[in-house]
């Protein structure tokens, strides 16, 4: 229980107001103090306990964000191997039942790039959470080599543009042209970008 939930505000930019939080993991180290996922990460995904570590990590922030504001969502990541599972989504079912926290309240991100390893399973997964009321987000989107086809084949709800994008917006005029192509084409598409 050393690896906690931290919550970075999700800001809706015509407005101002916080829409949500998307859940972090960090690691609160008796010594080294707080441990970014960097360092953890990478190592939990190579011994493989990526899936339970995240998943305590997301238990933890739906007990704590269950009582918060009701229009309040809340993001969580998840790794490619847990996408890789076949009962990944009974397992956050049962998450959201043992917290109490409502499916419509939770989002799941998925990186486009976790998409490559079984696009059956993935389309089956992202279908049995979204069963559920659960949205999923189109995570890193750009960054792969088939974004087109994954719009177009899985039923997103939301497409979170790359950081590589949006980072340099002010100084790179390519990054402008990619970022206003993709919110006309989520626009055309009716998914927030």
């Amino acid at each position: 229980h050393q690896f906690v939930p931290y919550f970075e505000p999700q800001v809706d930019l015509a407005t101002g107001e916080i829409i949500g939080f998307e859940v972090l993991a960090r690691w609160n180290h008796a010594l080294s103090g707080v441990v970014g996922p960097d360092i953890f990460i990478p190592v939990a995904e190579e011994i493989g306990v990526i899936g339970r570590l995240s998943e305590q990590v997301i238990s933890e922030a739906l007990r704590e964000a269950a009582s918060w504001d009701p229009a309040i969502k809340i993001s969580v990541n998840i790794s490619p191997s847990q996408l890789a599972d076949g009962w990944f989504a009974q397992r956050i079912v049962r998450i959201l039942a043992e917290s109490g926290f409502p499916a419509e309240r939770l989002v799941v991100e998925v990186t486009e790039s976790s998409l490559f390893a079984d696009i059956d399973l993935a389309r089956t997964i992202v279908t049995s959470l979204k069963n559920q009321g659960i949205r999923i987000a189109l995570d890193d989107f750009g960054t792969g080599f088939s974004s087109l086809s994954h719009l177009r084949s899985l039923p997103f709800d939301i497409i979170k543009i790359d950081r590589s994008f949006v980072s340099n917006i002010n100084s790179k005029r390519e990054s402008v042209a990619i970022v206003r192509a993709v919110t006309t084409l989520a626009s055309a598409l009716g998914v927030p970008v």
